[in-house]
């Protein structure tokens, strides 16, 4: 097939002039299709093998055989009696990072397959984890927790190695991460044919077919590209044209809700395919309907708590609580309730999906999970819909109705439920959700905190930057963060009885 833009869109491939042109040569789609490639592809082997055997016996290299870092030359570790095995780079060498020219089959003219079947031993993945801005080391230092390898902090997110088992652990334990990203290819890219090529080469089929529907979405940061839209078709069709050559079709497009979706992250000279294997973003655990005036997201919540330094066995106060998700997600985390526990995911989709060891993962989880909160919990909001809608979230989530306190009431009136020093960590209201009235409730709280609340330890979020001076408090902590695309600034106080003035 011709690689020039024009002869990409045609989704009949061009013949051949040949001396079979006489019988016709029309592509054929369909199980046949497959059969004659997958045979072309096998003969492909065995004689790409024989070569590899001579040239060891004569201590030179095949003929023919590539110099690119010598993986043309590496003995194959499939037998070559097994059904559906290419020529492609075995998986054991570690990812999918692709050639930067894709190896053609001599029957379909197209890239050649992967192994449809995993390796015998654990495969590692290089993994990526993206998480609100200013949450990557509480996500990085919860992915080291959970027992992840290799983790380091990247931008908006973390990066990490692991098995499949692994990839699945994390996406129903991590109350941080957004999705969890598997690496199936990276390589360089000046243009956009360098991405449709690169997408090529990578052996989607492992995970997904053309009996299944897709998406792509683009992202980039200081990449030269000019059309991220045209980067995004580019990618796409590399994908379809592959998963065409092999099994004689392409996949369907669906950008609701996938079977299968893939990402691509343009760098100023590199792009990387990540296949996603959450689907719906990680924050949504499948409780929360009732959202309220301003919501904060599961994983922007528990990663506040996480940043607070919020022990599980302390009180803890909202009295901005909302639609309750700050105190939900901390009973949820104190009873170790897996964040994933109870919605579905993109990985069950894909082909080869060990449903037995899922489930098991699943029912080991279940059986930690613990029947009493060792520590109160109570929220306070002045909206009773709000309350209304975080008592009915919090059934939604599985807890009793006595595992969190909710009241109606002003945040100047609360006070301690429990005699021990706590923790408050809450979104209190700012910019159009503050009234013109309100100008005193900065200071009147402050009173209510130095009266009713020394020794705890005071955590807000809020997009006023200028709050500790309203409040008259020296903050201990300055984290900057965003709240969807709102940047805020995460204050941590320590509250002393006694004055609050500079």
């Amino acid at each position: 097939m011709s690689d020039s833009p024009e002869r990409k869109k045609l989704s009949v491939r061009a013949r051949t002039p040949d001396a079979t042109a006489g019988r016709g040569d029309a592509r054929r789609a369909g199980p046949r299709a497959r059969r004659v490639a997958q045979a072309g592809l096998e003969e492909e082997k065995r004689a790409r093998m024989r070569d590899a055997t001579r040239a060891d016996a004569a201590g030179d290299t095949p003929a023919g055989g590539s110099t690119r870092g010598g993986r043309d030359n590496a003995p194959s570790l499939r037998p070559p009696k097994a059904e559906r095995r290419s020529s492609a780079r075995p998986a054991a060498e570690g990812g999918f990072r692709p050639r930067n020219s894709p190896p053609r089959g001599p029957a379909a003219g197209g890239p050649a397959a992967a192994p449809a079947a995993r390796p015998a031993g654990p495969e590692t993945f290089r993994v990526f984890a993206p998480c609100p801005q200013g949450l990557e080391g509480a996500l990085a230092a919860e992915l080291q927790q959970l027992g992840f390898a290799d983790v380091h902090e990247g931008r908006a997110g973390a990066h990490f190695s692991a098995d499949w088992q692994g990839v699945m652990q994390a996406n129903l334990h991590s109350r941080i991460a957004a999705r969890i990203l598997v690496e199936v290819g990276r390589g360089p890219v000046a243009t956009e044919d360098d991405l449709l090529e690169l997408a090529r080469a990578t052996p989607w089929e492992r995970w997904f077919g053309a009996e299944q529907t897709l998406r792509v979405d683009t992202s980039a940061v200081r990449s030269p590209m000019k059309s991220l839209q045209y980067c995004n078709l580019r990618a796409k069709d590399g994908i379809c044209d592959r998963l065409r050559d092999l099994e004689g079709e392409r996949p369907s497009i669906d950008t609701v809700r996938p079977d299968a979706r893939v990402h691509v992250f343009l760098s100023a000279d590199t792009a990387t395919l990540y296949l996603d294997t959450s689907g719906e973003s990680l924050f949504k655990r499948g409780w929360r309907l009732d959202k309220g005036e301003a919501p904060l997201r599961e994983n922007l919540a528990a990663g506040l708590l996480a940043l607070s330094g919020w022990p599980a066995d302390a009180p803890l106060l909202d009295p901005f609580c909302g639609s309750g998700t700050i105190l939900i997600e901390a009973a949820l985390a104190a009873l170790k309730v897996p964040p994933g526990v109870s919605r579905p995911f993109a990985f069950e989709r894909l082909r080869h999906h060990p449903e037995r060891r899922w489930r098991d993962l699943k029912d080991d989880a279940r059986s930690r999970i613990l029947d009493e909160l060792p520590m109160p919990l109570a929220g306070a909001d002045l909206d009773p819909q709000a309350i209304d809608a975080a008592r009915e979230n919090a059934r939604r989530a599985g807890l009793t109705d006595d595992a969190i306190y909710f009241e109606t009431a002003d945040a100047r009136d609360t006070c301690p439920l429990d005699e021990r020093a706590g923790w408050i960590v809450t979104n209190p209201p700012y910019g159009e959700r503050l009234g013109a009235g309100d100008a005193e409730l900065w200071p009147e709280w402050s009173r209510t905190l130095k009266r009713e609340f020394g020794g705890w330890q005071l955590h807000v979020i809020t997009n006023d930057f200028d709050l500790p001076r309203k409040l008259r408090l020296d903050p201990k902590r300055r984290i900057p963060m965003y709240n969807g695309a709102l940047e805020c600034r995460l204050f941590g106080f320590e509250l002393v009885s006694g004055g609050f003035r500079r």
